[in-house]
């Protein structure tokens, strides 16, 4: 991933029909207007989602470099070329993960989203992390779901706060046999959706008629974390298996919705399975469009929040991780999630430079405590963000509307080199 767009051009091969020609290329000079358009109004964007990027006319990136790295979308890697990442010196990785992220976003352009607990405990599952289990005594006590009035109101709060994506988490294994409920939820999407928000909801497992369903709805994203690597996986949960995680996400992806998956700090992993998760998400055959990056909030009454042999996730281990799954999945909105109550602004603002752009907000995120909307509209005119539209794309990058960036593109098999020059060709090889 070190060096320039040319050195790994030519270690692929791709040196022929090399064009350097940002401006009068059919192709390019129709990418180049697509992404330039906008004003102060209405900012430059890209196609919004997987689905719309796929179906657009801007062409797939094929690699882009910026003052001294390259990065492209890869879902070969090995774990061995990221752990090399992961472990690199934490200034070398911050500052490696901050040109990747103005690579292909605006970083000051975040999304803020909320996540309500719509069905609170009683679950099944035996999660040691977590509050809501059936199998683990907490202060959490089983609540039945909403009703649909209530969840559309807590919506309208949060949209009028500033959110733009609302989560509804229910606490089950699975949406299985629950009709009347799912009836109730596909209602609450399609309300939510009627808002003009973006809506998310994590559900359990999903078979591929319910995701069909959720797609008809007006479900933009659904959230099924892998939670950890597939060798820690049993020694945290053991009934739910890894398998059945990526099968719901494959049923998800294949109705046409967006795909939210990530996992969480602090289950007594090791780094290595910090590594192994990362080398699942980056290897799927579609990168997920977020990932959540969670700290473990422990809860007495859970093993894992009464184990006291288990370390504090702290900030570096966060910007760590975050900073790694930047690189690795460039083009995935990184979210900062569970646990951020626990940091203070000036450590947020060390994730939100290793590359996290969305943040959990609101009323609360599932049981546990999260910051209030004022804080964090403060913390946002404090660092200069703003905030993420719904149902548009993400804002172009900076460096690339001004032609800092060097974007190497295969169209129909033809490699073109959009660079600031002027209009001319050159020919593979020649020198710039």
């Amino acid at each position: 991933m070190l060096g320039s767009a040319r050195h790994l051009i030519a270690k692929r091969g791709l040196t022929r029909n090399i064009i350097a020609n940002r401006f009068s290329l059919s192709t390019a000079a129709s990418h180049q207007q697509e992404v330039m358009r906008g004003s102060s109004e209405a900012p430059a964007r890209h196609p919004n989602e997987y689905y719309e990027r796929i179906n657009s006319t801007v062409p797939a990136d094929e690699i882009r470099s910026m003052a001294g790295y390259s990065s492209s979308v890869r879902t070969d890697w090995t774990k061995e070329e990221i752990a090399e990442i992961f472990n690199l010196p934490m200034h070398e990785l911050m500052y490696r993960a901050a040109t990747v992220h103005r690579m292909y976003w605006n970083p000051g352009e975040v999304q803020q989203c909320t996540l309500l607990s719509i069905k609170t405990g009683g679950c099944t599952e035996d999660c040691k992390y977590c509050s809501q289990s059936v199998r683990n005594k907490t202060f959490v006590k089983p609540t039945p779901t909403m009703k649909v009035q209530e969840v559309l109101e807590a919506a309208a709060r949060a949209k009028a706060a500033g959110s733009t994506r609302f989560c509804m988490g229910a606490a089950w294994r699975e949406l299985g046999g629950k009709k009347n409920a799912f009836k109730h939820i596909l209602e609450m999407v399609s309300g939510v959706n009627s808002m003009g928000m973006e809506v998310c909801a994590t559900l359990g497992m999903l078979n591929p008629e319910q995701a069909r369903q959720l797609k008809e709805a007006g479900l933009s994203a659904y959230n099924h974390n892998l939670d950890t690597s597939p060798e820690h996986y049993p020694k945290v949960i053991t009934t739910r298996s890894y398998e059945e995680r990526l099968e719901t996400i494959k049923n998800v992806r294949e109705a046409g919705m967006s795909v939210c998956c990530g996992g969480i700090l602090g289950l007594g992993e090791d780094e290595s399975d910090r590594v192994g998760l990362l080398h699942v998400l980056a290897t799927l055959e579609v990168h997920p469009e977020s990932v959540p990056i969670n700290a473990l909030v422990s809860v007495k009454g859970t093993p894992l929040g009464d184990d006291e042999d288990i370390e504090e996730v702290d900030a570096f281990d966060m910007a760590r991780m975050i900073a790694t799954a930047r690189i690795v999945m460039p083009r995935t909105m990184v979210r900062l999630s569970a646990g951020r109550l626990s940091f203070s602004d000036a450590e947020q603002y060390m994730m939100f430079s290793a590359g996290a752009n969305s943040i959990f907000n609101g009323d609360q995120l599932l049981t546990t405590a999260n910051p209030a909307f004022e804080k964090d509209t403060a913390l946002f005119e404090k660092l200069g963000f703003q905030g993420k539209p719904a149902h548009v794309g993400p804002m172009v990058s900076k460096m690339e509307l001004q032609g800092d960036v060097e974007i190497v593109r295969v169209v129909n098999g033809v490699q073109e080199l959009n660079v600031k020059v002027e209009q001319h060709t050159v020919e593979a090889g020649a020198k710039m």
